[in-house]
């Protein structure tokens, strides 16, 4: 009977196993080092914040696995040995497969920094990370001060996290708004004027130039390029993630940032293929990056690489762009392409409305020239996928999707509606234009 092997249990690698089960009796085995089942791994904060149980993150029960014929391995593979199809795990022990996937997800991306191997200095991606967060602040008596290096949607969520423990939290994010690499500025703006009214010390143009040490080993302070020392006993290094593909050096599988495969998600050695955060397409697809450490793109890859497993290949083809998070109390959805000021290409336009709150917005991007609808970014205001990535496929104009946009609508019942006052604002601005 064929075996493959699944190195991570992450959402790529269990959908992966979950869609090779449902089309075929091969041998399946998951390895992982993290946990022993599969967790909801957004959901990590709530369990900080005490708002669920760490068990509550696991979306199946444990008896799924074996009723399902899955097996499981808790296990650190340490070296893959491609010509013999063998992993060679930490302990010492080995395991044989005929096919493998690698799903081994990404780590903090750190940029040798002076101090990172001080007590106190962590990131926050893994289930590991979450148990160490437990042990460096635990309350506001342990831990009274902390500082996280950049933002993002990593770098907000331990923000959000620390603040429900009290503990005093300075961020250093070194453009002029949160997240301005992402956002247009405008949305970046507001996003900071959120965060800063949850009493957070948010500190833009600031980079981190090195991590300050007691005797004892342990974080007291952090000094910025700028020279302020700010003191500290949590240092949040969040500032991205990268492929988690140390072990690979010896294999004879390619890498560049990440695991590079083809839209098959076939790497360059026979029955061997990477998904989801750890994998690198050869040729970007569209106008998404090679790599992308997205929770949905992993699913998909997860599904695609089943099928061709399976005796039916698939190409990995992950639609419209789309990501959804939350900064505090704003929720946040982008559908299409909305890029930020430095980003924007040179046929984009933007049409931005803001309620006059500061909770609420949304900016819409469209081509300059033929008025095509590119993407919407939207904050406090839910959208409908469905509709969304219908209008973009069509290529609706501009000018019908903001006439149309309550259509899209996906607040609750009672919920005020602002699309009359988004209409007359984008009206106005088209009138001047």
């Amino acid at each position: 009977m064929e075996h493959v092997v699944i190195v991570g249990n992450g959402i790529a690698g269990v959908t992966a196993a979950r869609h090779i089960r449902k089309n075929s009796d091969k041998k399946i085995t998951i390895i992982s080092a993290e946990s022993e089942h599969f967790f909801s791994r957004t959901a990590l904060m709530y369990v900080y914040m005490g708002h669920m149980r760490f068990k509550d993150l696991k979306p199946y029960e444990d008896h799924f696995w074996s009723k399902n014929r899955i097996d499981l391995k808790q296990a650190y593979v340490k070296k893959v040995d491609t010509a013999n199809k063998t992993l060679l795990l930490a302990e010492g022990d080995t395991m044989t497969y005929d096919t493998l996937i690698l799903a081994t997800g990404s780590v903090p991306a750190t940029y040798g920094w002076k101090g990172l191997e001080l007590q106190g200095v962590q990131g926050l991606v893994s289930k590991q990370d979450l148990e160490l967060l437990e042990k460096n602040a635990p309350n506001n008596k342990v831990c009274p001060k902390a500082v996280i290096v950049g933002g993002g949607l990593i770098g907000v969520e331990l923000a959000e996290m620390l603040h429900t423990r009290k503990i005093e939290v300075t961020m250093l994010v070194r453009e002029k708004g949160f997240w301005s690499s992402v956002l247009p500025e405008a949305d970046a703006q507001m996003i900071s004027e959120h965060i800063k009214s949850h009493h957070i010390n948010l500190l833009h143009e600031e980079e981190l130039d090195e991590i300050l040490g007691d005797a004892q080993g342990n974080v007291r302070a952090i000094r910025t390029k700028s020279g302020k020392e700010i003191s500290c006993n949590l240092v949040g290094i969040t500032t991205g993630v990268k492929p988690k593909i140390d072990f690979l050096e010896e294999s004879g599988i390619a890498t560049d940032k990440g695991i590079l495969v083809n839209r098959l998600l076939q790497t360059n050695q026979a029955h061997v293929y990477a998904i989801g955060d750890c994998a690198q397409q050869h040729e970007a697809i569209g106008l998404r990056k090679p790599v992308e450490a997205v929770w949905y793109t992993g699913r998909m890859m997860g599904e695609t690489v089943a099928q061709t497993i399976c005796g039916t290949p698939f190409e990995y083809n992950p639609g419209n762009w789309f990501n959804s998070a939350k900064f505090f109390d704003i929720e946040y959805q982008t559908y299409g392409w909305v890029f930020s000021d430095k980003n924007k290409k040179p046929y984009e336009a933007h049409f931005h409305w803001k309620h006059p709150d500061n909770t609420k917005c949304i900016t819409i991007a469209y081509h300059k020239e033929t008025r095509a609808f590119l993407g919407i970014n939207t904050f406090g205001i839910r959208m409908r996928h469905d509709v969304l990535d219908h209008w973009l496929n069509t290529r609706k104009s501009v000018d019908e999707v903001v006439h149309n946009l309550a259509q899209a609508n996906f607040d609750p019942e009672f919920f005020k509606s602002y699309y009359s006052n988004i209409n007359a604002a984008f009206s106005g601005a088209n009138s001047k234009a």
